[in-house]
């Protein structure tokens, strides 16, 4: 098994994945550079991650390929054409679906939890006030986290782990997920309740075509009063335009976010990025997922499906 290994990775990973086969390593590869390898050499297998990878494995790259297999060590799949794949009968391996596995990595939730005390206390901009020299508290007064409602947007295993570290810095809870029973948790009706009763917002979401862009004006126009947005799903699960414009009118009172709606595009481009300094955002490159634990965990595990091929 020939195997293009097209993002970074650890000795040990590497030692397990050439347990599976020869591979050729080339972790900041771009898509030119990843379609003439696929023209060039007969690679079977290609392993890869969406953190790294900012654009698709799609008909451009993998036409007239010999790839008959994709590993991804990841739940999201918006970086591979599955209907492609599909069609052309490539399998794509992921972790979606090892729950198992995944019940061990709470560095996305984590992550979230960290994006909302960050946004809530304002410490970037305070940090950067700081290192200006200038020491002044009074324009960062910040919010105290168990006197306010956090609504959780999606109750599965990442939206639960910080629906509990909410609740257990004396948050009340609040959640919408049509889909799953909210336990303990209070439920929303509806997706415009719960930001009619919250003060913070955390999506908790895969990306589909009833999720693309749900987090919009209409729904973030039924807050009754500024809330904190955090998304760690996937940047299509919000109009971006419309968070910016909700930022500009005070509806949202900022937004604190890991993905955006375009990663495979021009990022300056993104409404976004092009708002960080005039407005309360914080973006961080897709690294909910990057601890050393995490990747260790999920990396390997998807590597092993290899080895029931």
């Amino acid at each position: 098994m020939k195997i293009l290994c097209i993002t970074p990775i650890t000795d040990s990973m590497m030692e397990n994945l050439k347990s599976r086969g020869s591979v050729d390593y080339h972790p900041r590869a771009d898509k030119m550079l990843v379609r003439s390898l696929l023209s060039d050499e007969d690679y079977g297998v290609v392993f890869t991650n969406p953190n790294k990878q900012n654009f698709m494995l799609d008909e451009e790259v993998l036409r007239d390929s010999a790839v008959s297999i994709i590993c991804t060590a990841s739940t999201g799949l918006n970086h591979i054409d599955i209907e492609y794949c599909r069609k052309n009968h490539i399998k794509v391996l992921s972790i979606t679906k090892d729950y198992v596995i995944l019940e061990k990595i709470s560095s996305t939730a984590e992550h979230s939890f960290a994006l909302m005390m960050s946004l809530i206390r304002k410490i970037p901009t305070s940090f950067d006030s700081a290192k200006a020299g200038r020491w002044d508290w009074e324009s960062f007064t910040g919010r105290q986290i168990n006197q306010l409602t956090v609504g959780i947007v999606g109750l599965g295993r990442l939206g639960k782990m910080m629906a509990k570290y909410c609740d257990s810095f004396g948050a009340k809870v609040l959640v919408y997920d049509p889909y799953v029973d909210a336990g303990k948790y209070t439920t929303a009706d509806s997706l415009g309740e719960l930001f009619s009763h919250s003060d913070v917002v955390s999506l908790h979401v895969h990306v589909s075509d009833d999720t693309k862009h749900f987090i919009n004006k209409s729904v973030i126009e039924e807050a009754t009063k500024p809330l904190y947005l955090i998304n760690t799903s996937r940047g299509e699960i919000v109009d971006e335009r419309d968070v910016v414009n909700a930022l500009e009118n005070g509806t949202l009172a900022g937004y604190a976010t890991d993905v955006l709606e375009d990663e495979f595009g021009d990022l300056s481009k993104s409404p976004v990025l092009k708002s960080c300094d005039d407005l309360n955002i914080i973006v961080t490159p897709h690294i909910g997922g990057m601890t050393t634990d995490a990747r260790e965990i999920a990396y390997n595990a998807a590597i092993n499906k290899l080895g029931e091929q």
